[in-house]
């Protein structure tokens, strides 16, 4: 049968990589070196506050640089008083963070198959450059793909159209009816296939309803399910 898409583009966290289980890791061992004990509501209330820093970074009200400048010294200020430096505690976080490379449900079983499928895979990542570098390597998944495109490089971000502009140059022959953009998050990547013009797959694990003006072209809720699509 004929491939509907040649070249697949890739989001990591939280569709191939758990992220989830990556930064409660990460947290951990960083409240433990500073001698703080991580409990669920505090690990909850940091996670909220971190996913808003990051819709602010996509719709461009902050910075990359001030995220990272921001977030831990104001966290750790209004739940524990404590003054701490962002210069100290990020490299330490990051470089935890890199450690977890625990796999989503299905990731390494779909991969293979389109792999085998002689589809072109490529990532497409908000992520840090290190950070997810060192988890694609650690976890096997690098070396399925031809290329791989981290915003934290690029100097463009998800779901900007600029993002997209760079990768359809990079790609040699792309052809933007034969690609397909998959992803978890609705804000950052199915609205970022839209802002370029692309096709796009909606991971949806946990049936979450779409609210927002987005339209994915597909949804689905386990991995496996897009071999049937592309």
């Amino acid at each position: 049968m004929k491939k509907k898409y040649d070249t697949l583009l890739f989001d990591v966290d939280d569709t191939l990589l758990d992220f989830g289980a990556a930064e409660t890791q990460a947290l951990g061992k960083l409240f433990s070196d500073l001698g703080i004990e991580l409990d669920a509501e505090v690990e909850a209330s940091y996670k909220s506050y971190n996913q808003s820093l990051w819709k602010k970074l996509e719709v461009g009200s902050i910075t990359r640089k001030q995220l990272l400048a921001t977030r831990f010294p104001t966290f750790f200020k209004k739940y524990f008083s404590l003054d701490v430096d962002a210069d100290v505690l990020t490299p330490k976080y990051m470089n935890y963070l890199s450690m977890g490379h625990e796999e989503v449900c299905g990731a390494r079983q779909l991969l293979t198959s389109l792999k085998n499928s002689e589809h072109k895979l490529y990532v497409v990542s908000n992520g840090n450059l290190d950070v997810q570098n060192r988890r694609l390597r650690d976890s096997g998944f690098g070396d399925y793909f031809e290329q791989i495109f981290i915003s934290d490089k690029m100097g463009v971000k998800k779901p900007d159209k600029e993002f997209f502009d760079v990768v359809e140059r990079s790609i040699e022959g792309f052809v933007p009816e034969r690609a397909v953009v998959i992803g978890d998050s609705l804000t950052s990547d199915i609205k970022g296939a839209n802002n370029a013009g692309l096709d796009s797959v909606w991971f949806n694990p946990n049936g979450s309803r779409n609210e927002t003006e987005n339209k994915p072209t597909y949804e689905v809720k386990n991995l496996t399910e897009i071999n049937k699509l592309v």
